[in-house]
């Protein structure tokens, strides 16, 4: 028997394992700036909380403790100035990532459906599209695709991998091309908190979205601002009656957030300081790695935001992913994010201080 997600492609980093293991023969070690998996520790602020409420025999809520939303809808108030958001309109997800794949069945989409994706982007769009069977269109201006009528758009700011920065006139010509067309509108802003050459914008703006949240779905996440990837914590807001409806189906699912979670994400959603901290120190990362990967000829595209730099020598990606490897550092290729970027490379700041600086060694080493 064979599972039902068998056109599924192939998990794109598997492909890099040739790469990897001549990376991992360099005599001063990899340095891997492949993923983008935070390593600088999770602030102890979350780790006390988490401590606090780890005597959690009962099961917990799917719609999250009155602390916790209570925490989310004052971040997005304080923090993205956002319209104000109902408490029906905020939900704890399990990750991100599971939500991103989940959304279309969540939605209910199905074969004959359209969704729309960004031209180049995270894998995980298309792959919760191919597990309903739905169709996927992948455009970067409502303009090219005025005659469809999708069930659901993406979009993605910062977006992962290019870093570009959506304009909140280009945010609201997506709201209104999504509301002409009673399509649901999600926006992916679990970068938001890294904007390097322009301040980020969210959909949840009411310069964007005229001071109604209507079809409007902004999903957030707290693994790269809190480095607390492996809780598992991020959620979902906007639309309260969308919102309710993907509550309503993850209670029956079992879609629950950890207690102890749920509290450490309440604390540290409520603290700017270490998310200014980390911050510094992705800006210096970014300082260092960037002209040092422009002196070995590659030049940098985009990059206004997030936590990559898009780079291509003007071959391809892979032919670049290789000539890195053999200075033992391992990027991913552009083809990871669509057809459309084979040429660039995208190098992942997620590395330690130390790391880094021995990636930008060698690079000007040449």
């Amino acid at each position: 028997m064979r599972l039902r997600g068998r056109n599924l492609p192939d998990f794109p980093w598997d492909s890099l394992a040739g790469a990897k293991a001549r990376a991992l023969a360099h005599p001063d070690g990899i340095v891997d700036l492949s993923v983008g998996t935070p390593v600088d520790p999770t602030p102890e602020l979350g780790r006390r909380a988490l401590a606090a409420a780890s005597d959690a025999p009962g099961y917990p809520t799917t719609w999250g403790t009155p602390a916790l939303r209570s925490a989310i809808r004052s971040h997005l108030a304080d923090r993205w100035d956002s319209v104000p958001v109902a408490d029906e309109g905020v939900l704890p997800v399990i990750g991100t990532k599971e939500l991103v794949a989940a959304l279309p069945h969540l939605l209910g989409l199905g074969p004959g459906d359209v969704v729309v994706i960004p031209r180049i982007a995270y894998p995980t769009y298309e792959v919760g599209v191919r597990l309903v069977g739905a169709d996927v269109v992948a455009c970067d201006d409502p303009a090219e695709i005025a005659d469809l009528r999708p069930a659901l758009v993406w979009i993605n700011s910062p977006a992962n991998p290019h870093g570009v920065i959506l304009s909140a006139d280009e945010l609201a010509a997506w709201v209104r091309y999504c509301r002409e067309r009673g399509a649901v509108l999600a926006s992916d802003e679990c970068y938001g908190e890294f904007g390097w050459d322009a301040e980020p914008v969210s959909v949840l703006h009411p310069d964007v979205n005229g001071g109604s949240l209507e079809g409007l779905l902004a999903v957030f996440s707290l693994s790269k601002r809190s480095n607390l990837a492996g809780y598992r914590a991020g959620f979902v807001a906007g639309d309260a009656e969308l919102v309710g409806d993907l509550r309503e189906l993850r209670k029956h699912a079992g879609g629950i957030v950890p207690a102890p979670v749920q509290a450490a994400m309440a604390a540290l959603l409520a603290d700017s300081a270490h998310v200014a901290e980390q911050r510094e120190r992705y800006r210096r990362r970014r300082e260092l790695l960037r002209p040092a990967l422009e002196a070995s000829g590659f030049r940098v595209d985009h990059s206004a935001g997030s936590l990559y730099l898009w780079c291509t020598r003007g071959e391809s990606g892979r032919d670049s992913v290789d000539w890195l490897a053999e200075r033992g550092i391992l990027v991913a290729p552009g083809d990871f994010y669509g057809p459309a970027s084979g040429d660039h490379v995208r190098v992942g700041l997620t590395a330690t201080d130390e790391r880094i600086a021995a990636a930008a060694a060698r690079l000007t080493a040449g």
